[in-house]
């Protein structure tokens, strides 16, 4: 066993780590900085990192590695801790964490069932901004304890626990061995620099739950973050006030297919509303249905008893959420993350989804930073919140013996997202036809029946939304040159006096339409706070909307008539 040892160790120290390591060199904080090295071996690269100025600790299950690392690094400033995943017991303990977790040449001793923990504990231990460096081969040795490892799971791993995978590469073997192909990973978490999302993993992560409460919350106002971020005001420099209506309808939108396929949602929830603190008679006629409640959106119009069907399960749910998850979530000195203040109202016969609508319910408090950091790292926290929540349902039913279809379980958590529908919009446009001319937004140049393309200015596969204002005209080879890109900020703006003649023509003359369209509007672009918006007002939310999806998601962007089939352009600085 000992010469075993040896010879690994003799055939790490033949491979200078800074080569060995030239990937990882892009990633290394230049300042002194905590690096912690799991599977640290003989601790060669931790030596090496160490020599650079940073606090290393190396981690090494294996004792006879420990001594070698001892024996050869005998002067090298890192600690050895003997520890190993999937729990790094003694490391967690420390209450350590890191800005660079590096484990190289370890993830494929890693069992396949002690991934998701492992990588867990791994993330708990990581600092804001802090990168995780995976590196493992291709083929593994089943012979040698290892086990087949991929991109894609890691990149799943990530995604489920509120991160992202910056850099992929590959490399040949510095031992020379032909047949073996050497893959780099680097795994970010994203923060703003405001501490939101350590809050959101710590909730996600670390809180005690004993429902899927908690969750639901940051999940909704997730929902409305994305879809109706124009809901929300500003209530000082630090606190956002969203329509507590609003977080209750996306709470009631994501609950409905769940309970209505049984899915338990705390230990003793086994069928429906059963132990479900907001169900009631109202809940259970929409639970029958509820795809139709999952298509509502802001500007709809409902009567008699869906309304007050409606009215009634929002009302529990937002006294659910103001009983519940509000009372329980804190920072860590105690104080209460949220505030929620309720009203009471009567139920009518007629609703309109519309801003006073949803306050009705009351309000929600929501510190700014986090509800910045919920608009903007949605596409990262989202996932994460649905694996948790998947992880505490999975835990339920296991409680309650039985088993659940985790196929349909991971159908049922995705969000609902309307179908593309163009077709109203089509219809308008051909009617409008009839009566005058209709021109393309893109190139002014004058369309007719056969020719006329429905076109989402912001694409439907980067924010879909059918919503009256981004719909607009244009002709066949601009929308198939267009595709899934944002209009750059030249040809928006070359475009603007087009796309508000199009919303004047389709839709103000119109008092119902009109209508419609702001509120559309209003709920979906946070920058429209106007009370009675002109068009050049929606205009400009539209524009600042662009802006923020390429700055936030750097989606690819379009030249326009005027340029060239579209590029993604670099992420890297």
């Amino acid at each position: 066993m000992e010469s075993d040892i040896a010879k690994q160790v003799a055939s790490y120290e033949s491979i200078d780590p800074g080569q060995a390591n030239a990937w990882l060199e892009p990633y290394i904080p230049q300042e002194p900085s905590s690096i912690l090295d799991v599977g640290a071996g003989n601790g060669r690269d931790a030596a090496w990192l160490a020599s650079k100025g940073h606090q290393v600790i190396a981690v090494e299950p294996s004792r006879g590695m420990r001594r070698e690392a001892e024996r050869h690094h005998s002067r090298s400033a890192f600690t050895l801790v003997a520890d190993q995943l999937p729990d790094i017991k003694e490391t967690s303990r420390s209450g350590l964490s890191f800005d660079l977790i590096l484990l190289n040449a370890v993830w494929m001793f890693i069992p396949p069932a002690g991934r998701e923990r492992s990588f867990r504990k791994l993330i708990a231990l990581l600092k804001p901004r802090g990168v995780i460096a995976i590196s493992f081969r291709t083929p593994c040795e089943s012979h040698r304890g290892m086990y087949p490892v991929s991109v894609p799971e890691i990149e799943q791993l990530a995604l489920s626990h509120g991160a992202y995978v910056e850099s992929t590469e590959k490399s040949s073997d510095f031992l020379g061995r032909s047949d073996v192909e050497w893959h780099q990973m680097i795994i970010r978490l994203p923060d703003d620099g405001t501490g939101a999302l350590p809050l959101i993993r710590r909730i996600v992560l670390l809180d005690d739950k004993s429902s899927t409460y908690k969750l639901a919350l940051l999940r909704s106002l997730c929902r409305v973050a994305s879809i109706s971020p124009g809901l929300a005001h500003e209530s000082g420099s630090d606190q956002v006030t969203i329509p507590l209506g609003a977080v209750a309808l996306a709470w009631i939108q994501l609950y409905l297919p769940l309970l209505k396929a049984d899915m338990p949602q705390n230990p003793r929830n086994e069928s429906g509303g059963q132990y479900i603190g907001f169900a009631n008679n109202a809940l259970d006629t929409l639970i029958a249905s509820p795809q139709e409640t999952a298509q509502l959106r802001p500007g709809a119009s409902l009567y008699e008893d869906r309304a007050k069907d409606l009215t009634s399960s929002l009302r529990e749910a937002a006294a659910t959420i103001e009983r519940m998850p509000v009372r329980y979530l804190y920072y860590p000195d105690g104080q209460p993350i949220f505030t929620v203040t309720k009203r009471r109202f009567r139920i009518g016969r007629f609703i309109k989804l519309n801003e006073d609508y949803f306050s009705e319910f009351g309000e929600m408090i929501v510190p700014a930073h986090l509800w910045r950091a919920l608009q903007r790292y949605s596409i990262w926290i989202e996932p994460a919140l649905v694996e948790e929540w998947i992880r505490l349902m999975r835990g339920y039913a296991d409680r309650q013996d039985r088993p659940l279809d985790e196929l349909k379980l991971r159908r049922l958590m995705r969000p609902y997202e309307p179908e593309r529908n163009q077709g109203e919009v089509r219809n308008r446009a051909l009617k409008l036809l009839h009566k005058q001319s209709v021109y393309c937004v893109w190139t002014g140049k004058k369309l007719h029946a056969k020719n006329m393309h429905i076109d989402h200015c912001l694409p439907w596969a980067a924010w879909p939304c059918d919503d009256l204002w981004n719909l607009m005209p244009a002709n066949k080879a601009s929308n198939l040159s267009k595709r899934n890109h944002l209009p750059d900020n030249i040809t928006i703006r070359e475009a603007q006096d087009r796309i508000m003649t199009w919303w004047d023509d389709a839709y103000r003359r119109d008092e119902a339409t009109s209508e419609r369209f702001l509120l559309e509007a209003k709920a979906r672009l946070p920058a429209l706070k106007e009370s009675a918006p002109l068009l050049d007002d929606v205009f400009f939310a539209l524009d600042l909307q662009r802006t923020r999806l390429y700055n936030d998601h750097r989606i690819p962007e379009w030249s326009g008539p005027r340029g060239s089939v579209p590029t993604l352009l670099s992420t890297r600085e």
